[in-house]
Order: structure tokens, then C-alpha cells, then sequence
């Protein structure tokens, strides 16, 4: 009997996704629940595994291949005492979610941290995601030779860029000589494609603009330095960014359009009545944007320690799929790199996005005086279609007051 495996459902909206790399071959031998292929989502990476013990029989997409939710792409023969025929997979669109959803027959796991399986040799295949995996394979780099730093043995993006020769520069994939010159194409694919699309699909949807305003971290500064000490004995590292993503609750909740998503097919606005900030973290694979739930909930030195957590699984390729799931608004940073200014991209399907710029001394007049204080910029993108330029200025200045005063809000149940 021939057994399909379809493209499963892999929850919150996630229409198709990318095969990413396939981990078996037709003629394989496989049981229950081994790993089939990687697929990328919008969202996360994702093993879907084998539904049956059998034979694979036929592979039907390619490596790179993006196929909707529903469609057959491996078949496999199995035992059957009723007779030859065509089952259908537990794995049909809506019957197979991802980890955190209800469970199924063949759910689609994530990858973020899973290990390798096994090598056909019979020995352990280096340990690394699948996205470390996509790097190494675009560095032209053998995970083989790579020198583990990781947890558990595991192999990070960082230990591959190491082991390049020429530093981590994209080895080329296709290479030709034009009337111009010498070019190279790598491959838009997995999580470059998934950023790519996602940006598209923001910028033909939402009517964007951006509103920028000066901000005087000078207090946060010197709150910063009082609590730094404290904060680390707690192991909650403590940055600018922190009393940002805590300084936006009560605003968030004062405009409640900001913390929305619009429905263009029911067109209504949702105002969600809690406060998941996604903090857009730049990888060695691409910007991921994790999420710091509850953050209302959150003393600011939880804050700290889960902005920290967070971006060290995603640089790390462990994210969960649930942490990069829910999020209401984001905030994007350049830190050190500085900038007067961004106009970040709304991420998709939030009305809001905040940049936050390198914080540095500056003359400023205060009180008909010139005195040094620490400034930086802030840069609030919103959807046009569901919140107005006023209500924009006075969500980022309500913002803005709070961190120039930031004693006034932060008792001392508030840091943690």
C-alpha cells in the first residue's frame, strides 16, 4: 500500500513552506516518527516526520521547492493485509500542527534545536540546525571539520563562519562573466527568502509611515548604572533596550490602536488586550524576531533576562516555534552601530514597529543652558490604515516621557 505524507497544517496561517533540505532518499528504509524533511515556514524550521514504518517510494519536491499546505510531497510503501491501494496521510492541511498546537497522528515538529539524526554509517551526524546547516552549505564549509562550541556539542553559525577561509564570505553558487564583468548568484532561499517575503507582503499591505522624535535617555542612563550591578547577580544582563520594551506597557495600553492587527478580509481592527513585544534580532542567517510575552506582566529585570535568552537561541538557531509566534508590536535596535535614523518595515500582520538608535552624548540646551546629555533617536513605523499621525506622536511621546523620567514608574517591585 502507497501512503501519502502531505504538507501539514502548521498553524497560524502558514498557507506553504520551503523544503529546505530532504533527510531521506526513495528506497529508504523508515519507522514511525523518523524525520523526513526540513521545511521552512514563515515562521520557524520544521521536521516533518514519517507518519509509518516502510519504504520511501518517491520524493515529489525539490530542495528549494515552496509547495502549499495540503500537497503530497513523499509517498511510502507499507505493509498491508487489505490489499494494495492510495491512504491518505494524517499529515492533510489542518490535521498536523506544529509543537505547541493540539497534538495529531504526524505532527510537524520544529527544528530550532534539534539534533542530527543519525548518519547512514551508523556513527552521529554532526550537531547543528538546520539553518547552521543552510550556512554551512552556502560557505561551501563540511560540518565534518567544524570545531563544536555550542551546548551539548552542537554546532553554532559562529563556529562555521570560523571555519571559512575566506572569512564567512558566501562561497558562489552559480558564477558567469557578462559584458560588465565577473558575477556570482547564490540562491534566495530558506530564511533570506521567508525575510524577503515577509517585507513584500508588509510594504503591499500596510500604508506606511514613519514619525521620529529625539528622546533623553540621560536618567535611564544613570538608572542603568545603579542597577547594573544588581542585574548581573540576578544574571539578567541590562541594556537600553529593556527599559524600552518596559517603558512601552503603559502607552500600549493608553493606545490601544497601536497594539492591534487589521482583518482586511472581515475588515476589523483587533485590539489585542495583551502585550507580546518581538525583539528583531539579526542572525548570522537573517533578522528573527522572537517574542517577549506578557511584558506588562514582567519586572524590568525579567525583561532583561528574557530580551538575553531570547536572542541567544536565535543567534543559536534553538528558537522554539512558539517564541516567534503571538507577537503585538516590535521593537528593532541598532545598538552600537548607530544611525540617526531607520524606517523600519511594519512586521506583518502588527500596525506598529519602534527603531531605537545608539544612545549618545550630545549638547542639548536645557534650560537656556548647553549641557551634555545622553540622546538618541526613536523611530515609530505604523500602518496609516489603522492609526492616524496624532495618535502616532502621542503614543511615541508618552513613551519618550517615561524614559526621561524613568524613577518615577519603576518602584522597586517594578525592576525585579
Amino acid at each position: 500500500m502507497v501512503f501519502e505524507v502531505k504538507l501539514p497544517d502548521i498553524g497560524e496561517g502558514v498557507a506553504e513552506g520551503e523544503i529546505v533540505r530532504w533527510l531521506v532518499k526513495p528506497g529508504d528504509v523508515v519507522k514511525e516518527d523518523q524525520p523526513l524533511v526540513e521545511v521552512m515556514t514563515d515562521k520557524a524550521n520544521v521536521e516533518i516526520p514519517s507518519p509509518r514504518n516502510g519504504t520511501i517510494a518517491g520524493l515529489h519536491a525539490e530542495e528549494g521547492q515552496v509547495v502549499p499546505v495540503g500537497t503530497v510531497i513523499v509517498t511510502i510503501t507499507v505493509a498491508s493485509t487489505a490489499g494494495a491501494g492510495v491512504a491518505a496521510s494524517p499529515g492533510a492541511a489542518g490535521s498536523s500542527p506544529a509543537r505547541g498546537a493540539t497534538a495529531s497522528p504526524n505532527p510537524a515538529r520544529s527544528v530550532a534545536g534539534s539534533a542530527a539524526p543519525p548518519s547512514p554509517a551508523g556513527g552521529t551526524a554532526p550537531q547543528a540546525t538546520p539553518a547552521v546547516r543552510q550556512l554551512a552549505r552556502q560557505l561551501g564549509v563540511a560540518l565534518e571539520s567544524v570545531s563544536a562550541t555550542g551546548p551539548g556539542g552542537r554546532i553554532t553559525a559562529e563556529d562555521v563562519q570560523r571555519a571559512t577561509p575566506a572569512g564567512g564570505a558566501a562561497a558562489p553558487v552559480k558564477t558567469a562573466t557578462t559584458a560588465a564583468g565577473p558575477e556570482e548568484r547564490v540562491p534566495l532561499r530558506g530564511l533570506r527568502r521567508r525575510i524577503a517575503e515577509g517585507m513584500r507582503r508588509s510594504l503591499d499591505t500596510a500604508a506606511h509611515f514613519t514619525f521620529v522624535a529625539e528622546c533623553d535617555m540621560s536618567a535611564v542612563t544613570a538608572h542603568l548604572a545603579r542597577t547594573r550591578a544588581r542585574a548581573e547577580q540576578a544574571g539578567a544582563p541590562l541594556t537600553y533596550l529593556a527599559y524600552v520594551v518596559k517603558a512601552l506597557v503603559e502607552p500600549l495600553k493608553q493606545f490601544p490602536l497601536v497594539n492591534a492587527s487589521l482583518d482586511d478580509e472581515a475588515h476589523e481592527i483587533v485590539l489585542k488586550r495583551y502585550y507580546h513585544v518581538g525583539i528583531a534580532t539579526a542572525t548570522a542567517e537573517g533578522l528573527t524576531v522572537p517574542v517577549v510575552r506578557d511584558v506588562d506582566r514582567r519586572p524590568l529585570l525579567g525583561i532583561a533576562a528574557e530580551i538575553k535568552r531570547l536572542s541567544t537561541a536565535a543567534r543559536a538557531g534553538t528558537l522554539k516555534l512558539e517564541e516567534l509566534q503571538g507577537g503585538t508590536f516590535t521593537v528593532t535596535s541598532t545598538g552600537a552601530k548607530g544611525g540617526l535614523l531607520a524606517t523600519p518595515i511594519v512586521h506583518h500582520p502588527q500596525v506598529a514597529i519602534l527603531g531605537v538608535h545608539e544612545v549618545k552624548k550630545k549638547p542639548v540646551v536645557v534650560d537656556d543652558q548647553i549641557v551634555a546629555r545622553e540622546m538618541t533617536n526613536l523611530s515609530l513605523s505604523l500602518d496609516h490604515r489603522v492609526v492616524d499621525g496624532a495618535v502616532g506622536a502621542d503614543f511615541l511621546y508618552a513613551v519618550i516621557a517615561r524614559l526621561a523620567d524613568p524613577s518615577a514608574w519603576l518602584g522597586e517591585g517594578e525592576i525585579g
